[in-house]
């Protein structure tokens, strides 16, 4: 501790006599206390800084520290000694200093006690000391004197509790900040001494110096109380000043039971006298949560003693304190709060108002006010008013100021909204409708300045709040007019409850849509609510109170409901608007008159704007909300992803091409063929048609009961067509569904049937300079980089790569590469196509409705499509080219091919570059080796695509699913296009591809094939070969009896040209005789009498018959 001047100059004299020097600061020291006995205590001090080493001695000791280092290091450089002759080194012992005797400068003298043990406080000035006569004394660090003695404590164990004040219980007074200060204040410390009895089994709580004792546990007499009488070692005055109390100060361990038990004591409790009004006002509050957490409640009873123990608090904090947790209570009913809300406040008023604090004075009135509101309000929603009739169709017409047509056309949208307006919603039974508990009332409004405001809530607390107020009053079972009445003379302001009143509005739709009183009532309470604001905006400018409600429309994203708000909105400005135009009409010429009339109407033009776009968007949404009830076989799960909900600021904020992404993502969810779109533009068709059979397979319109589904499809896609006949024109449809395909399909590229269906939808787009854009986008976003993977795996792997390569490098499988190449070479047919057709058709002009002219945002798909560069065609081509190598080499499973190998380097450098750029490309001779690699390939997939063709014996796979997957395309012709521009000869590619099929038995197939070969002679020749192979493996090889007598009876000639052939060629030798006849027959026809195998073809013509 810090010693005061007087202290030190007392201990100056007291060491020194009355002569000795005084120091301006004191010296730092060491304070030690024993217990024992004689004396019972003693204080001894150990003075720093008395006395220094001197500077010889320092010199001394160091100078012959060096010296036996240099010698020890000098003798091993010397040789003066080996290894061998080392000693041991003994080891030195440390060198320990002599004591310092301390003498006692004072003590404690009792020659009967004997202390036993010592604890010192956390702070350091007080300490509890234990004797052998079962005593407990306090004794005072500072002064040396023993303050306090506690009787009948044999065998004690001690310890302290510091606590420091909470800054929140009390005001911060301008003090020197402590080292247990915060920058809130200044935080006192009381310390507790914790005595435990183990012979009683008591555990004591005492504040000290003189304090009372503030708690006594039972915890048994085994136990053992836990705490670190110390702190570091050797610490000093000064250096323990700003040391902090441990964070576990003290602790009891139960061996019996087992368990660790802390003390934790309040720190009022320091200030628990009879004095203390602080004390007395939480034991207060203690009580009154006790209170007010019983299991049983009598009413009757505990309101009296809530309201005497609220009354007798003092301190205004704890008052409003208490106040709080009796308003937060949720088992008190409202005229229990009321009582004691109310007497609280004739409290305070009938005292002084020096004395009153002024904050709790308008607290406790702002809450009346708002229990008295919370009443007046569900007093009005309990009375019973008599349900009035549904209106009928021309008094809601006539409300909403709309013709017969214009209220049939509502009433159809709205049927169609509701119909497939299904989403589940979850209900439970406790959340009732018009029904807010006074707590969570309290929690949700202000009151300040005889106003009242809403705090900060999210939506569901909001709509709470105003189905509270007006719940009752849209269906028509409270009076709206006394409602509105009650809320604003509450201090509500008009723009607040329209605010709540639309919430619930727009929140509640399948409610109030389904029952038409509710917008008899919501007329009714949005007229009332127009007549209570200020009526004199300017007249230039729109008003500010329609406009609020026009915005909540906008924002809105249940349509049905900002629909029907909307136009009672209109229909409330017109009969406004006209009230006001009869009143000014009076009062200003006629010549004026025109003017205030347009001013007046401005207002009018924006509804009619705002009604316009709501039923768009209404139409929009019940498009997207419908869905056919077919079955379709796979679901992705990309498919089965909910679509947002619209609004009116969605739309706005989506750009020009919102509406039409809108509708793709609706296609691409229900997977919808492009005949239906197609269908749906067509009003005849789509109303008084039959369903056209359709061959898309994700359709299965033969189904009776899909019928009735796909008509209202058709229905809704005709009336969307005619609301937006710019917006989703088949053009921008067919680019928006192409881009939300392939965009899916890039999320999962194993879903090959989403590319080949984006291609089908960019293929149907009737403007070339659309196409052209879009499918240049598809390549640069999404195809090129796992095409140029694809293409380098294969040329590393030299064939049909496995599906565990094609996974890790593509991306997909190996099946779904096949489809992925396949899908490439047409996006690149078709960017081809379209850019031919460019030139003869002129740029599209695109339109929008005049409701959406205002739109923000991203530019549209179709406009980044048109601003898109023209592809360099050959670049295309040379591309394409490679696409047809690779899905020949995927789909036919070809090996020792490598697909970059079959180009020069021109070739290889121009791959997967930008295709509007111009690039070097092959031209002029081509290498023979290249041509000999080229003419390989091509015989490869020839034979490949012959035996695709031929029925399979080694395979389980059926003769009809090959044919199936080769339908895709024409394979052959697609051959004879990759050989003209590989520079291989055409008709060298049909001969091998004839002899291929009659090779593999084909023969019908090879005879339709026949006639496209230019050199027949070329080809009869060699299918005289094939001729011989297959006569020579039923001669020979089948060693029949027949057989040999034949052989026999035949030229020699033949025989020997027979035996030269070699069947093990064949691919199919079971064919039949007359088959082969016809192939001699062939062979004669196409080949030259002068020809010098002729005569062998005329002998096979008598084998063949001697056979048959």
């Amino acid at each position: 501790m810090t010693l005061s001047p007087f202290d030190q100059m007392k201990t100056a004299s007291t060491i020194g006599g009355y002569n000795a020097a005084i120091k301006n600061n004191p010296p730092a020291m060491s304070q030690y206390i024993t217990v024992g006995s004689n004396p019972f205590t003693g204080f001894f001090y150990a003075l720093e800084g008395s006395s220094q080493p001197l500077l010889s001695h320092v010199a001394f000791t160091v100078a012959s520290k060096l010296t036996s280092a240099f010698f020890n290091a000098a003798s091993g450089w010397l040789g003066w000694k080996n290894k061998q002759e080392e000693e041991p080194v003994q080891k030195q012992k440390p060198k320990v200093e002599p004591a310092t005797p301390l003498p006692v400068r004072f003590g404690i003298p009792d020659s009967r006690r004997h202390g036993e043990r010592i604890c010192l406080s956390p702070c350091n000035s007080l300490a509890a000391i234990t004797d052998d006569f079962g005593r407990v004394l306090l004794l005072d660090v500072a002064r040396g004197l023993s303050v306090r003695m506690w009787k009948g404590y044999r065998d004690a164990q001690v310890g302290w509790i510091q606590i420091a004040e909470d800054l929140h219980e009390r005001e911060s007074v301008k003090i020197d900040f402590s080292p247990l200060s915060t920058p809130q204040g200044p935080s006192r410390v009381a310390q507790f001494l914790v005595i435990y009895a183990p012979r009683r089994g008591i555990l004591e709580v005492w504040s000290t110096q003189q304090g009372p004792r503030v708690g006594a546990f039972n915890v048994g007499k085994h136990c053992r109380l836990l705490y670190p009488g110390y702190k570091i070692m050797g610490l000093n005055s000064v250096t323990s000043q700003g040391w902090q109390p441990q964070t576990y100060q003290i602790c009891l361990v139960d061996p019996v039971s087992g368990t660790v038990k802390t003390v934790h004591v309040p720190f009022h409790l320091a200030l628990s006298d009879k004095k203390s009004e602080r004390a007395k006002d939480m034991h207060l509050l203690k009580k009154l949560a006790a209170l007010l957490k019983a299991k049983t409640l009598n009413l009757d009873t505990v309101e009296a003693e809530v309201k005497e123990l609220i009354l007798d608090v003092k301190y205004p904090a704890t008052k409003k304190q208490a106040l709080e947790s009796i308003l937060a209570n949720e088992r008190l009913p409202l005229s229990f709060l009321m009582n004691i809300t109310q007497a609280l406040l004739e409290s305070l008023k009938n005292q002084e108002m020096d004395c009153v604090d002024e904050g709790l004075l308008q607290f406790c009135a702002n809450k009346l006010k708002l229990l008295q509101l919370h009443e007046s309000v569900s007093n009005l929603n309990s009375q019973s008013i008599p349900s009035e009739t549904e209106p009928s169709d021309n008094v809601l017409a006539k409300l909403l100021q709309l013709d017969e047509k214009e209220f049939t056309r509502l009433q159809m949208l709205l049927e169609k909204y509701k119909q497939q307006n299904t989403q589940p919603s979850v209900h439970f039974v406790e959340d009732k409708d018009g029904i807010l508990p006074v707590k969570t009332f309290l929690e949700y409004l202000d009151y300040e300045k005889d106003a009242i405001n809403v705090k900060k809530l999210d939506e569901k607390e909001y709509v709470a709040l105003g189905g509270f107020f007006f719940w009752k009053c849209l269906h028509g079972e409270s009076s709206t007019e006394e409602m509105c009445q009650t809320l604003k003379s509450a201090g509500f302001s008009p723009q607040l409850l329209l605010s709540l009143l639309l919430s619930v509005w727009l929140s509640k739709e399948k409610t109030v849509l389904h029952r038409t009183q509710s917008v008899c009532c919501l007329h009714a309470a949005l007229s009332l609510l127009s007549r209570m604001t200020d009526d004199s905006w300017d007249s230039q400018s729109i008003s500010p109170w329609w406009q609020q409600m026009r915005t909540a429309c906008i924002q809105s994203e249940n349509n049905g409901a900002a629909l029907v708000f909307a136009h009672v909105g209109h229909s409330v400005t017109a009969q406004i608007i006209d009230s006001v135009a009869e009143k000014k009409f009076s009062q200003i010429t006629v010549g004026a008159d025109t003017d205030s009339w347009e001013a007046l109407s401005l207002d009018t033009e924006y509804w009619k704007l705002l009604l316009k776009q709501l039923e768009d968007c209404l139409i929009l949404q019940t498009l997207l909300n419908s869905k056919p009830n077919k079955k379709i076989s796979p679901v992705s799960s990309l498919q089965a992803e909910p679509l947002g909900r619209l609004s009116v600021k969605k739309l706005l904020e989506g750009g020009k091409g919102g509406i039409a992404d809108s509708v793709a993502k609706w296609v691409f969810k229900q997977d919808l063929s492009l005949s239906l779109l197609r269908i749906g533009r067509q009003k005849n068709e789509a109303e008084g048609k039959e369903e056209p059979q359709q061959t898309d397979s994700s359709f299965v319109h033969e189904d009776e009961e899909d019928q009735p589904s796909m008509e209202s499809i058709l229905e809704l896609l005709h009336l969307a067509y005619e609301q937006f006949p710019c917006s989703l024109e088949m053009d921008v449809l067919h680019a928006h569904s192409c881009w939300e395909y392939v965009v899916q399909w890039n999320k999962d590229p194993e879903e090959a049937r989403f590319l080949i269906r984006s291609i089908e939808h960019l293929r149907s787009i009737d403007n070339a300079h659309i196409q052209h854009g879009i499918a240049l986008m598809m390549w640069n976003t999404f195809i090129v980089k796992r095409l140029s993977a694809a293409t380098y795996l294969m040329d590393k792997v030299g064939k049909a790569p496995k599906d565990r390569l094609c996974r890790r490098d593509v991306g997909m499988s190996d099946n779904t590469t096949s489809c992925f190449l396949g899908s490439c070479l047409d996006l690149l047919q078709t960017l081809m196509e379209a850019d031919i057709r460019c030139d003869e058709m002129p740029l599209p002009v695109l339109d929008t409705e005049d409701a959406w002219v205002s739109v923000e945002g991203h530019s549209s798909l179709v406009e980044l499509a048109l601003e898109q560069k023209h592809i360099h065609y050959p670049l295309v081509e040379h591309q394409s080219v490679l696409c047809i190598v690779l899905y020949g080499i995927m789909k036919f499973s070809l090996k020792s091919v490598k697909p970059l190998s079959l180009f020069d380097s021109k070739g290889k450098n121009a791959f997967f570059k930008d295709l509007t750029s111009i690039q070097l490309l092959p031209s002029g001779d081509v290498d023979p080796t290249l041509l000999t690699l080229r003419h390989q390939f091509l015989t490869k997939l020839v034979s490949a695509l012959a035996q695709a063709q031929a029925p399979s014996k080694t395979t389980d796979q059926p003769e009809e699913v090959v044919a199936v997957s080769l339908k895709d395309r024409d394979w052959p012709a697609l051959t004879l296009d990759l050989a003209q521009h590989l520079q291989i000869a055409e008709d060298v590619i049909r001969r091998h591809y004839v002899c291929e099929l009659y090779n593999y038995g084909l023969d019908q197939l090879g005879e339709e094939a026949i006639l496209q070969v230019q050199d027949k002679e070329v080809l009869a020749s060699q299918l005289l070969v094939l001729t011989g192979q297959r006569l020579a493996y039923a001669l020979l090889h089948a060693q029949t009896k027949e057989g040999m007598e034949l052989l026999a009876r035949l030229p020699p000639t033949l025989c020997t040209w027979l035996k030269a052939m070699d069947p093990q060629d064949l691919k199919n030798v079971e064919v039949p005789i007359t088959t082969t006849a016809k192939l001699v027959n062939t062979v004669i026809e196409h080949l030259p009498e002068n020809h010098g195998q002729y005569s062998v073809a005329l002998h096979l013509i008598e084998a063949v018959e001697g056979m048959s």
